[in-house]
């Protein structure tokens, strides 16, 4: 066999080992991610490049086939063709931006690579990015710990990335030594249900009701936070309903909730208390394709759900600043770094992963925001749906 191809077979096993390591669930595995620039730098040629880059993304996207078949209720290939698809704008920008110089050039080159991935277009399908493993090497160090971990990964892309490699493994051993999970802000708790696709179509009063029950279990002057879409959609008879029977409880509710007009939908947070309810926050990046369908728009037809992109960072909670995150918000970078940018009190992040069963990704999603919230040094709240 041809020497090349040994080489990026090689580099195509080692990319599939760390996508699937690093993107397994666990936020203490976060890390390895940090060796993919190391791998894609090992390249002869832009074609390798291009491959060690999509071996390494659909590794660590593997839960996208099936989890787009359970949302349809189909068999699989729609989902492999969504996934490939998906795979394209990180293969493209990966191997366009590749280079065969060394020194200065090739870190420049990744660094290059890892803004054009942080941001839209490109990033609104920028998941599996190293720097989300920020906050498991680099704790409570904020923004300087994203500006060290950029020069970590830098670093790898080098001639002496074992330098890069064992600064990372040094720092990762450190961090797993006195791992903690933040903790819960006073007087708040994040409720997570087991109602499958029921949640959110189940329009009926008595599911209504049955959520309402569960949350006047807890104690006075508590803030429950309720996954994504769990009121179904939002409307003044929704509201009245919730608002009389919080009368007297003294407590108040942030729940996933839709509202629908000709044009298409919103998904949104509503914070619900005896005094009433309204609309909280609007989802700045619904999950591209199965809620977000721009063509829609583009062809003049209606329908699917708006992308708010840069509104609404953080929200205000009676004083208390808030830093609200949907589902496919926590998979990508720039909802959560804008967020940051307003220094919110807390991250209350939010999910309705029935369609995920079987696959890792609501677990990559918990470490992806255990991940921020360590960096950040900020109290983390969660509620999701299987």
């Amino acid at each position: 066999m041809h020497p090349d191809y040994i080489r990026t077979a090689s580099l195509v096993a080692a990319s599939v080992a760390v996508g699937w390591t690093g993107w397994s669930g666990n936020a203490l595995l976060l890390p390895a991610a940090t060796f993919f620039p190391a791998i894609w730098s090992l390249n002869r040629t832009r074609w390798q490049a291009a491959c060690v880059s999509a071996a390494y993304f659909l590794t660590a996207s593997r839960g996208l086939p099936r989890g787009l078949a359970n949302f349809y209720s189909a068999d699989i290939w729609p989902g492999l063709a969504l996934w490939l698809i998906a795979s394209s704008a990180f293969v493209i920008v990966h191997g366009a931006l590749w280079t065969k110089a060394e020194g200065w050039r090739r870190p420049v080159c990744y660094l290059a690579v890892c803004i054009v991935m942080a941001l839209p277009p490109f990033g609104i399908t920028g998941w599996a990015h190293p720097l989300t493993a920020s906050g498991v090497l680099f704790p409570g160090w904020r923004w300087f710990g994203l500006v060290a971990m950029a020069a970590c990964l830098c670093v790898m892309t080098t001639r002496h990335w074992f330098i890069g490699a064992i600064a990372i493994t040094a720092f990762w051993l450190w961090s797993a030594a006195h791992w903690a999970v933040p903790e819960l802000p006073a007087s708040w708790q994040g409720v997570d249900l087991q109602l499958g696709a029921s949640l959110g179509r189940d329009a009926t009063l008595e599911r209504q009701l049955a959520l309402l029950s569960l949350v006047q279990l807890h104690p006075p002057q508590t803030t429950v936070l309720l996954p994504e879409s769990a009121i179904g959609f939002w409307t003044p008879t929704v509201s009245r309903l919730w608002q009389a029977k919080l009368a007297q409880t003294g407590i108040t509710v942030i729940a996933g909730a839709a509202t629908l007009d000709q044009h298409g939908y919103d998904n949104v947070l509503v914070r619900i208390s005896p005094a009433g309810g309204a609309i909280l926050y609007r989802e700045r990046m619904p999950v591209p394709g199965s809620m977000w369908q721009p063509w829609r728009a583009w062809t003049g037809q209606e329908g699917g759900a708006r992308a708010h992109f840069f509104a609404n960072p953080v929200v205000d909670l009676g004083g208390v600043r808030a830093a609200p995150l949907i589902c496919y918000e926590q998979l990508i970078l720039w909802p959560v770094l804008q967020s940051m940018l307003h220094d919110p009190d807390v991250i209350v992040a939010v999910g309705n992963g029935w369609w995920t069963a079987g696959t890792s990704i609501v677990e990559i999603q918990r470490a992806s925001m255990l991940s921020w919230s360590r960096l950040f040094d900020k109290p983390l709240v969660l509620s999701f749906n299987t």
